[in-house]
């Protein structure tokens, strides 16, 4: 048996947070919140849809973890295309359909 394990922490307790929202109400593309810092975690949430996708360090660029839920059922998956990519100062939300929807409000927040 193997086990691999991996941790990393900001010295001293130090984090950033951000938090925001975003709405297009046009033809929506991938884009990209600029943080100042590079995320460790990312999380958004339609709020309209009720769904939403999260991004931990050590996943993939574009890959999420995402909760979906239609009339009753609760879907979680994940995703390796169109989910969340995060760089130096920010980080990149994909066009997955059930997440970035025309006139639907996303609400995201990032921890480094």
């Amino acid at each position: 048996m193997a086990i691999t394990s991996t941790q990393s922490q900001h010295p001293a307790s130090v984090a950033n947070i951000a938090v925001g929202s975003y709405l297009d109400t046009g033809t929506v593309a991938a884009f990209k919140i600029t943080t100042g810092f590079q995320p460790r975690y990312v999380k958004v949430v339609n709020e309209t849809g009720g769904h939403f996708e999260e991004w931990f360090e050590g996943m993939e660029d574009a890959e999420a973890l995402k909760c979906t839920e239609d009339a009753g059922t609760v879907d979680i998956a994940m995703i390796t295309s169109n989910g969340i990519t995060v760089a130096a100062d920010g980080f990149t939300v994909g066009l997955d359909t059930d997440i970035h929807v025309t006139s639907e409000q996303l609400s995201w927040i990032a921890i480094g």
